[in-house]
């Protein structure tokens, strides 16, 4: 077990599984005690805290629904009772439904801004007092290129909230700096998670793939180590910034330029 976070305190929402499972381990194993939020996967969770203590971390979990400030304020609540204090916030949880916009419902761009986008500002809001508090702080949030750098057909609700993100750490850090508190996001490209995998047949994501310059999607753990160096005190003089981690995706100015190079 390496010693990155030794001694801190992180929560960590949307752990059940996918980039939130990776962000939780990896904490962990570089020494943080880790709490473990979800809303509905309870079985990825309690897997997510079994693999944790298995390899010899220190984790809980928390059930919460992001999009509610009574839960996220409980959740905030459980990790001072727990450990003592809060050091580092990952606000992770997130959902990506497809529907066009011609098709989309109040409801169904309401939902997604609910847990995406103001889920990110309860999540900072209740953790906020502690940190300021103890003078520390280390926010990190799961963004993506989507919304802030590119667009997806039918995610239009989904890219508005992860662009929303982004003017929400903007703001936030000047606002957090006084307190030592540092607000940043990583911006993942096309991630290989258990949902891609169930999704998508091999063809599918062999296509994708192959217009990616490094040719292949990240693991979670390829996100989960940015969010481990911005979440670290390696990244102490770093706020109001982003990562983008998509494997040279969105460089090329013709995705068939990467596919044609390497013909």
């Amino acid at each position: 077990m390496a010693d990155r976070l030794s001694g801190k305190v992180a929560i960590v929402t949307g752990a059940s599984k996918g980039i939130g499972k990776a962000i939780a381990k990896l904490f962990a194993e570089e020494g943080a005690k880790v709490l473990a939020a979800f809303h509905n996967d309870e079985e990825g969770a309690h897997k997510t805290l079994e693999e944790i203590r298995a390899a010899g971390g220190v984790a809980s979990l928390v059930q919460a629904n992001v999009s509610r400030a009574a839960d996220t304020g409980k959740m905030a609540e459980e990790a001072v009772r727990l450990y003592g204090k809060i050091d580092i916030l990952c606000s992770n949880a997130g959902i990506f439904p497809y529907v066009k916009i011609q098709d989309m419902t109040a409801e169904d761009w309401d939902h997604v801004q609910a847990v995406n986008l103001k889920g990110t500002f309860l999540t900072t809001k209740a953790c906020l007092p502690y940190m300021q508090k103890w003078g520390y702080g280390r926010i990190v949030v799961i963004s993506s290129i989507t919304g802030t750098r590119v667009g997806i057909p039918g995610l239009a609700h989904y890219g508005a909230s992860k662009g929303g993100m982004m003017g929400f750490v903007r703001t936030a850090c000047l606002e957090f700096a006084e307190h030592n508190i540092t607000i940043n996001a990583v911006l993942p490209g096309e991630v290989l998670t258990e949902g891609i995998k169930d999704a998508l047949d091999e063809a599918a994501i062999r296509e994708i793939e192959e217009a990616i310059p490094l040719m292949r999607m990240a693991d979670p753990v390829d996100v989960a180590y940015a969010a481990l160096f911005l979440a670290s005190d390696e990244s102490k003089y770093i706020t109001g910034q982003s990562i983008i981690v998509d494997g040279g995706l969105t460089v090329p100015e013709l995705p068939l330029q990467v596919a044609r190079l390497l013909e």
